[in-house]
């Protein structure tokens, strides 16, 4: 019997791969890092289980693609046919490549079949993804990126859910006998389903015990399967939306991006938050701090001219804004939703001179001018549809969404023509930053609509490198490790509703960097739930992330401008690193708290966020416990917002006297005690290493 191992380690995680007989390689183990002397043999022989009656006499192998021609007793990773029907190959091991790069070729010569497995580790991550080629044109229903071993000991699946408004909503399952299925079939990563999970194990949590993380970086909506087989193995696979796929001769699986912690939740933020902000988003300007973004579409809406938005780019730059969006209603006779998208020219009734004179008022106040686009869609009553009505994707007759039909970026004429429009509107004006809409979901679940957008985002990088551009979806609905390959920022949700924000942020923090998650201070009637909120609580809960506001700024009273101008300033003395740092979320001892704390990469300092969102089961506030500390050190810790204790608290906080010194050790077992709250508040520490 001959068998061959390669194994990939990163600082917290290792997985090992065996080859046996010239087979398709299994994954025998995928946990936390091994030592470096492990002996593979016994790791192999220790793999090995036994039989039982009423079995076939071989157990079919658990491999990174399970083939439903073993027989495997559980879902395959792979579905083809041809004309014929069904095709079920039967993969033999061709050769590795080594490097910084895994690959792992196996061949099907009588099928004339290619699967190549290619693992990447990256910081503390490891890229995996399968691709498949063909001598002739064939269907692939379903392609799973290198499929694993979910461990035994995890009673739960932790998947997301959501919608518009509404994003990043947690959703727990128990493991089962048979399949937990999931799939996005809508053309994007969805509000329904982002392409994430976590599988922790039996007794982990925010902070502690181990998690597996799993992330497709796909746009074009995905797959999920969580199986627990009869004889008691689990297998976990993702990839892209099973039958999106046209004919063709080479498919791949996406690349599905793996962490695993030994510390809980918190461990899984970091690996993700570094492996996006480090080895994903390619920045234009590395060493600019981040923004602080102010967009005019909740101040305005579709009422634009000169004068108002003036007046509002001054208020603005008073207030410490850095960046001007103009967002939806700048072009075409764009008076409301129902028209001229596709036409990406100045609707010269609103704007006679151009948007030059509109520019030149942000730079000569300091900020810098972004604008809104949604170049994927058509309106029918536009110059483009009369033109190419043609362009849509799917059927002439289907519903329509937000008013609009989505144009088939797949085919090379339709990107031609956005760049050229994108590429002209860039060249002839001073523009730095493009929010990029997708308003409606697709008529038919398309996989070439993604790969169509990344070659056009790709082009427009090239032509444009010094441009920085936002993913929005409706809000959050394509957020992704794919998407931010080629942007720099993601929009959330469409709800400013603090609220609601704070728990979004926090659990998005879990795949999701603070330096590319936007998040805006809005109006004090909320837009989108009509809560009237304290502006303080407001302005915290945008300065966890990537700050900007999105009011009419003359609503504020004098009283509410100094409070925002005052957290902004604090936004900005501490954005470089706080935005280089982990932001680790916590376990918190109430359910009517949300807290988490983002710490310095060299851990010199950190800020502590205690949010509370609703009134407590008990009278009096719970001790909020830290993670990620030295324990030998000591740390000196204020309370940043005094001002915002209620009336009814009446005790003596340390914290809320003055400054406190304790150690790491005290602050992760014992924790701070922090002053009473009303619901809306945010406490905010902030801390130093002595």
């Amino acid at each position: 019997m001959t068998t061959i191992f390669h194994r990939i380690d990163t600082a917290s995680q290792s997985l090992v791969l065996r080859i046996r007989d010239g087979g398709m390689a299994e994954a025998i183990y995928w946990d936390a890092a091994l030592p470096s002397g492990e002996d593979l043999d016994m790791l192999s022989a220790n793999h090995e289980i036994d039989l039982n009656g009423g079995m076939l006499d071989r157990v079919a192998p658990l491999s990174i693609c399970p083939e439903a021609s073993a027989p495997f007793p559980g879902q395959p990773g792979l579905s083809l046919s041809d004309e014929n029907g069904p095709i079920f190959p039967r993969f033999r091991f061709d050769r590795a490549e080594t490097g910084d790069t895994l690959a792992l070729h196996f061949t099907d010569t009588d099928l004339g079949l290619t699967y190549t497995a290619r693992f990447t580790p990256a910081g503390d991550v490891i890229t995996a993804s399968a691709e498949l080629q063909s001598n002739r044109p064939l269907l692939c229903h379903w392609l799973a990126a290198p499929v694993l071993p979910a461990p035994l000991l995890s009673d739960e699946i932790h998947d997301w859910h959501g919608t518009w408004l509404r994003e990043y909503q947690r959703q727990v399952t128990p493991w089962s006998h048979g399949i937990r299925l999931r799939e996005a079939r809508m053309g994007r990563s969805g509000h329904e389903h982002p392409p994430v999970a976590l599988i922790p194990t039996r007794g982990a949590s925010k902070t502690g015990g181990v998690v597996h993380g799993l992330q497709l970086g796909w746009s074009g909506g995905h797959r999920f399967v969580a199986e627990a087989l009869p004889d008691g193995r689990r297998q976990l696979q993702m990839g892209k939306a099973s039958g999106t796929e046209r004919k063709g001769t080479r498919f791949h699986s996406g690349d599905l991006v793996l962490a695993l912690s030994t510390g809980g939740e918190a461990g899984i933020a970091r690996a993700y938050q570094r492996h996006i902000r480090d080895h994903v988003v390619t920045w234009p300007d590395p060493a600019r701090p981040r923004p602080v973004h102010y967009n005019c579409w909740e101040a305005i809406y579709f009422d634009h001219s000169l004068e108002k938005l003036s007046e509002i780019a001054e208020r603005a730059a008073k207030l410490g804004a850095e960046r001007f969006v103009l967002d939806d209603g700048w072009f075409g006779r764009r008076d409301d939703d129902t028209s001229s998208l596709g036409d990406w020219t100045i609707d010269r009734r609103k704007w006679p001179d151009g948007l030059n004179p509109l520019i030149d008022k942000v730079h000569a106040l300091g900020m810098s001018f972004g604008l809104w686009v949604e170049p994927e869609m058509i309106n029918r009553d536009s110059d483009l549809y009369r033109a190419h009505p043609d362009w849509i994707l799917g059927r002439e007759d289907q519903v329509t969404g937000r008013n609009q039909y989505v144009l088939d970026i797949a085919r090379p004429e339709v990107r031609d023509y956005l760049f050229d429009a994108l590429d002209s509107l860039l060249g002839s004006h001073k523009i730095d930053y493009l929010k990029w809409d997708h308003n409606r979901l697709l008529p038919i679940a398309d996989a070439a609509q993604a790969d169509g957008i990344y070659d056009l985002l790709a082009r427009l990088r090239a032509a444009h490198p010094a441009v920085e551009i936002e993913s929005c979806a409706s809000g959050g609905g394509r957020i992704d490790i794919g998407i931010l390959a080629h942007t720099h920022r993601v929009w959330l949700s469409d709800s400013n509703d603090a609220i609601e924000r704070l728990r979004m942020q926090h659990d998005a923090a879990l795949f999701l960097p603070p330096a590319v998650t936007g998040s805006h201070v809005g109006a004090r009637d909320s837009h989108s739930s009509g809560r009237n909120l304290p502006i303080a609580f407001r302005a915290w809960v945008a300065a966890q992330r990537h700050m900007g506001f999105e009011m009419d700024p003359g609503e504020l009273t004098e009283a509410e401008a100094e409070t925002l101008t005052r957290v902004t300033c604090w936004w900005k003395d501490t954005r470089d690193w706080r935005m280089a740092g982990d932001t680790l979320p916590l376990d918190s001892a109430d359910p009517a708290v949300i807290s988490e704390m983002q710490i310095a990469a060299d851990g010199s300092r950190f800020v502590l966020f205690v949010g509370r969102h609703a009134t407590s089961a008990q009278s009096l506030p719970l001790a909020q416990r830290l993670t990620g500390l030295d324990p030998d050190s000591r740390y000196r810790l204020r309370l940043l917002n005094p001002e915002d204790r209620p009336p009814q608290s009446r005790g003596h906080v340390a914290l809320e006297q003055g400054e406190i010194t304790l150690s790491g050790a005290a602050l992760m077992s014992r924790g701070v005690n922090l002053p009473l709250s009303w619901p809306a508040t945010m406490w905010v520490v902030e801390a130093e290493r002595l």
